[in-house]
């Protein structure tokens, strides 16, 4: 789902900004504003050597691939029998399972970030989402923490949208929807090729290390955090 704009650029006029234009931050989600971890979503219903496989980096049974598929806007319906078809019925009704179970595995705020946030809207400037995520499982994030809902001006969605980053059309989608210049913003992610997709639709961008990092960050620029 998205939380529209459009309810927010009444008060652009009072919009902060810093010595070198900055007047709006723009927030990737998972490993960012969410601590979001695969684990969490399985530990405890399947064997931990089973978890351990699905979790790995090189996990033999697709889970981030089929799971990307669906940020990019493809529904869990058309792609369990790929799951099925691939690996087989045990983990395709797992990976169905992790799914459905999906809060689990949104652990926490990262540190420091709501406080950020916070800080940032506090001064005046404006504070967006913009992350790839299925329609599907997006609802979880903000009904598990409401604050973030709060805090946030905006959100555009991939698997709403049908388009993804580092896709640099997708950056300015969430510009044009959010009511703000790219040269005017500054974008976090925790994927370095997602942040050059910012760079390459013109907006300030940095890899997201931690939330004291992410304030250093943009104290650099003049932003007053």
């Amino acid at each position: 789902m998205t939380t529209p704009a459009s309810h927010t650029l009444a008060g652009r006029q009072e919009t902060a900004s810093t010595p070198t234009g900055i007047s709006d931050v723009v927030f990737d989600f998972c490993g960012v504003l969410i601590d979001w971890q695969c684990a969490a979503a399985l530990r405890g219903h399947y064997p931990d050597s089973l978890v351990d496989r699905i979790c790995a980096a090189d996990d033999p049974y697709g889970f981030f691939d089929y799971e990307d598929r669906m940020d990019h806007g493809e529904a869990l319906a058309d792609i369990l029998p790929d799951v099925r078809n691939d690996h087989g019925d045990e983990i395709a009704d797992i990976f169905a399972d992790y799914i459905a179970r999906y809060d689990d595995s949104l652990t926490r705020i990262v540190p420091g970030m709501q406080a950020l946030l916070e800080d940032l809207k506090a001064a005046g400037y404006g504070v967006w989402g913009l992350t790839n995520w299925s329609y599907e499982t997006f609802h979880f994030a903000f009904e598990k923490f409401p604050r973030l809902e709060e805090l946030l001006d905006g959100t555009v969605v991939s698997g709403v949208e049908k388009q993804f980053k580092p896709n640099t059309g997708f950056y300015r989608l969430a510009m044009d929807r959010f009511g703000i210049e790219p040269a005017s913003s500054v974008f976090f992610d925790d994927t370095p090729r997602n942040v050059a997709g910012a760079q390459s639709a013109g907006m300030r961008a940095f890899v997201f290390e931690n939330a004291s990092r992410a304030r250093h960050d943009l104290q650099s620029l003049g932003v007053r955090v």
